[in-house]
């Protein structure tokens, strides 16, 4: 029985309040009739992100109005508790022109190092899926670097931008993405006031993927490809300039895949960079080399449902060359051009792997989601495994 929270439900419910058919939507969208019937009937095998992504934008709704995604603000418990205060750290009346920058705080600002040292951290939990302490710690994080900055001016630039932006990254994967924004916002802000455009230029990246979690695709490849027109580099331009710019050319990436738009060019200009350094350059919470290249052509290549193309392009990757969650993620992009070329074993096996990266971080995935329903669909008698997937996704 549909409970009111299934995808089918969710774009039901949505259709309805626009006072759409499912044709005039299907026409909206650019999708077929037949896929909206499906996905209001149940069909949740043919809930492909591209396509959501295009009813999300028909509908005039973010993303995560349709997946479920979206993480109970008003939960009660710790963990509840944390997200709020997260929020009101983004959402905080102190930010407005005019108004004290301190929340109200009377303490001495902490040392520059030690914030820094702090925003590191984060960082760190950050890739290892540390979702739960991260989230309690940066609301905390926030105040602190905000007391620094109002300090020390330029020179806490840098710890006050990342904290913002470790608070954007984190409501994209809560499902937060108008909050999200708020945080990536903050953040250019912050940057801007500095004196490294690198930086600047590199947090427009979590702003765009904010906007691809609100289908708003075409705003999220025009910005990220802008910013890396604008800091294109030279040829004898230092290593982080080059990954900058890449990462900034794989952000997008994703949109024009989602868009189902042509991305060899945009692989083709990053590989070369790539190859330019020849190894992972770290640089403000992201890291670039040939192994994000393959990574993102993976990407590229599962969302457009090019399996063969998505599977020859992960052979490039090992275990060692990515770290953490963007290591899951890509298991994610592997397992779904494995079930597209029909290889549901080995597509599971990957999901239990990627789950075992983080588990708290996995059952945040939509597409975790949407990959362990479309198996449990297709077996007879779910495994095992999957049994175990779909709880650890919330799937009743």
């Amino acid at each position: 029985m549909d409970d009111g929270s299934t995808i089918g439900a969710q774009l039901r419910r949505i259709r309805h309040e626009r006072g759409l058919s499912q044709e005039g939507l299907a026409e909206r969208a650019g999708v077929s009739r037949d896929l909206i019937a499906k996905l209001e009937q149940g069909a949740r095998r043919s809930a492909r992100l591209t396509s959501l992504m295009r009813l999300a934008t028909a509908l005039d709704v973010e993303l995560s109005a349709l997946t479920g995604k979206r993480e109970r603000m008003g939960t009660a418990g710790r963990d509840g508790a944390s997200v709020l205060a997260l929020r009101d750290a983004l959402l905080s009346p102190t930010h407005l022109p005019g108004l004290d920058d301190d929340d109200g705080d009377d303490g001495e600002p902490a040392p520059l190092d030690d914030v820094r040292r702090s925003v590191d951290d984060a960082c760190r939990r950050y890739w290892a899926g540390d979702f739960a302490v991260l989230i309690a710690r940066l609301p905390a994080l926030i105040g602190e670097a905000r007391l620094t900055h109002a300090a020390e001016g330029e020179r806490a630039v840098y710890p006050l931008a990342m904290a913002y932006d470790l608070a954007a990254s984190i409501m994209v994967h809560l499902g937060r993405e108008d909050l999200a924004a708020v945080g990536a916002e903050r953040a250019l802000t912050v940057a801007h006031g500095g004196a490294d455009e690198l930086l600047w230029a590199t947090l427009h990246a979590t702003y765009a993927w904010a906007l691809l979690h609100q289908a708003r695709l075409d705003e999220a490849e025009r910005l990220a490809a802008g910013m890396a027109a604008r800091i294109e580099p030279s040829f004898s331009a230092p290593p982080t300039a080059v990954a900058a710019w890449g990462n900034l050319l794989m952000t997008a990436l994703a949109p024009a895949a989602a868009a189902g738009r042509d991305v060899d060019e945009y692989i083709a200009m990053a590989r070369a960079g790539a190859e330019r350094i020849g190894h992972r350059i770290k640089i403000y919470n992201t890291s670039f080399g040939p192994a994000t290249v393959a990574m993102q052509a993976t990407h590229a290549h599962a969302v457009r449902r090019e399996p063969d193309k998505a599977l020859k392009a992960s052979q490039a990757i090992t275990r060692e060359d990515l770290t953490g969650i963007s290591y899951g993620r890509h298991l994610l992009d592997v397992a779904q051009a494995l079930l597209d070329a029909r290889h549901r074993a080995a597509a599971t096996e990957r999901l239990t792997e990627a789950h075992a990266v983080s588990p708290v971080w996995f059952r945040h995935q939509a597409v975790a989601r949407e990959l362990v329903d479309s198996i449990r669909e297709a077996e007879t008698r779910p495994s095992p495994r999957i049994r175990a997937l779909a709880r650890a996704v919330n799937l009743n």
